[in-house]
């Protein structure tokens, strides 16, 4: 199975995913750190991605490529993270064929009802419990 994880600013947020997956999830799984810069992807990297790439046409391509995207939320939004979502990344991720785990944190001008009460390491178990899911109904 591949997983890419996407992410921006200092990638963060994907960085506390690959992290996680990597504790939780022996499954032998190829994670492919997708940064919209070069600080995002090295730290993604550092967290144990297989791969890594960074930038618009490397998001794009890849996503195409992969089985499950997991990112925040405004990897959907043209213009988000501070400008750093171009229009072909955020329509690329929306057309792939890939599964989408969004981690839905209220940014980018965006508000998601019901995760008021909800932290990120706890959306981050929710997205790592459904990845595991994803594996058992592939594998049986």
């Amino acid at each position: 199975m591949r997983i890419a994880v996407i992410d921006g600013q200092g990638g963060g947020i994907g960085k506390s995913v690959i992290e996680q997956i990597r504790r939780t999830i022996h499954n032998d799984i190829e994670i492919i750190a997708l940064g919209t810069n070069s600080l995002a992807t090295s730290n993604m990297f550092k967290a144990g991605a297989n791969e890594a790439a960074t930038g618009e046409n490397a998001i794009s391509v890849t996503s195409q490529q992969v089985d499950i995207i997991v990112g925040p939320l405004a990897i959907i939004f043209a213009d988000s993270m501070l400008g750093e979502i171009s229009q072909n990344i955020s329509g690329s991720i929306a057309r792939s064929p890939a599964k989408k785990m969004l981690l839905p944190m209220n940014r980018c001008g965006v508000m998601v009802a019901g995760i008021k009460n909800k932290g990120i390491q706890d959306m981050i178990n929710e997205i790592v419990y459904e990845i595991q899911e994803e594996i058992k109904n592939r594998e049986g």
